[in-house]
């Protein structure tokens, strides 16, 4: 539901109000998911070096159980950067009085991502109608 006009002019005088608040804005700063989701991917990227350097030291020595426990430690941290990532990527992640780069569209009531024979449907709903 849209704002009214008196509604949007509030929300844009509290906004710049807080804008202008330097303790508030380092606090936000400072709990920016997008920092938090980016340090995560460091971490997940640290932790996969340590697993194939387990998994290759494993290997070398010929000690099989090493080497699959840095070829587990590797799969745990690369689905653990795939979720940041996934995370990092939502449009919900908003800073207050930021910005966001993507804007995503509804997914629709259910809120699951529309299969491809629904997204063919909608381009042929929206094809231009002099080709046939």
């Amino acid at each position: 539901m849209p704002l009214s006009e008196h509604e949007q002019r509030l929300f844009d005088q509290i906004e710049r109000s807080l804008a202008e608040d330097p303790k508030f804005a380092s606090a936000v700063r400072a709990s920016d998911p997008r920092f938090h989701a980016r340090r995560r991917l460091f971490i997940a990227a640290g932790v996969v070096v340590v697993g194939l350097s387990l998994l290759v030291y494993g290997a070398v020595i010929k000690t099989p159980p090493l080497a699959v426990a840095g070829f587990v430690v590797m799969l745990a941290a690369l689905g653990f950067g795939a979720q940041s990532h996934r995370r990092s990527q939502s449009p919900d992640l908003h800073v207050v009085g930021g910005t966001t780069t993507k804007r995503r569209r509804s997914r629709g009531r259910s809120g699951r991502r529309p299969s491809i024979l629904d997204r063919m449907e909608d381009r042929w709903r929206q094809r231009p109608e002099g080709r046939r």
